[in-house]
């Protein structure tokens, strides 16, 4: 039987290298891409890696590129996980030009281009596409607009891509985690956490209707989520905004 390919962006992050591995787990060729060459470099040591492609997918062209040389390297493409992201925050008045370019680039326009570039050839296997994006993707979470933004987007993105790609038997899910115990949190709590991390870790927990016990979503739990969205026996889902948050946005 032929070993299904899937393409992960953002791989050398938190949720990315938790889906790389969980795929590599589940039998299927695993091909990375990231902007970061350390980062993809370790996970080449760790994972046999069917295609490993430093790039910065923030343009039209380079998600082209990306998917040439992955459907060069393996000869077909079934799952496109979108998982690259980036947060920046702040008050509107006083976010800069160059952070919700950004934002929007990265988490947004990438999306949009891999797709762009994938769909060809997940029709021809009738493939899966996940794009990973938030619960800030479906309510506003406080100082970050140009976040909220892009992750709306990409959610509704998602579910129109599912309606146009249905007839060609091409699911595509959007998977809104909560705030995800990764690199990415880390920075948001040191970047903006007026030098006390522990406070805006607090404040984020604070949220979560577990109360004392409150939790991060782990990314292999996303991880988890976003395998079976790709599998046959999932076959009849696509165009969900999938919350896996801790109930967080259980009240919406």
């Amino acid at each position: 039987m032929t070993q299904p390919v899937v393409l992960i962006t953002g791989a050398a992050g938190g949720v990315g290298s938790a889906l790389a591995r969980r795929f590599h787990q589940g039998k299927w060729r695993v091909t990375v891409t990231d902007q970061n060459a350390e980062g993809l470099a370790q996970l080449g040591h760790e994972l046999p890696l069917a295609s490993n492609v430093h790039a910065d997918i923030r343009s039209a062209q380079a998600c082209s590129d990306v998917v040439a040389r992955v459907l060069a390297e393996t000869g077909r493409l079934d799952a496109l996980v979108n998982a690259a992201g980036v947060w920046r925050e702040g008050p509107v008045e006083e976010f800069s030009e160059e952070d919700f370019d950004l934002v929007m680039a990265v988490n947004l326009k990438a999306a949009f281009f891999m797709c762009s570039a994938a769909v060809p050839h997940l029709k021809v296997t009738q493939g899966a596409i996940v794009n990973i994006s938030s619960d800030a993707g479906r309510q506003g979470n406080r100082n970050a607009a140009a976040y909220c933004a892009s992750k709306g987007g990409l959610t509704l993105l998602s579910k129109t891509l599912a309606l146009d790609l249905a007839p060609a038997g091409v699911r595509c899910n959007a998977v809104s985690p909560g705030d995800i115990a990764t690199p990415m949190l880390r920075f948001q709590a040191e970047q903006y956490g007026n030098g006390d991390p522990k406070a805006y870790y607090n404040e984020l927990l604070a949220k979560f209707p577990q109360g004392a016990a409150a939790r991060f979503v782990q990314p292999e739990e996303v991880a988890e989520l976003v395998f079976f969205l790709c599998q046959p026996g999932a076959r009849a889902i696509t165009g969900a905004d999938m919350a896996i948050d801790l109930g967080l946005s259980a009240g919406i």
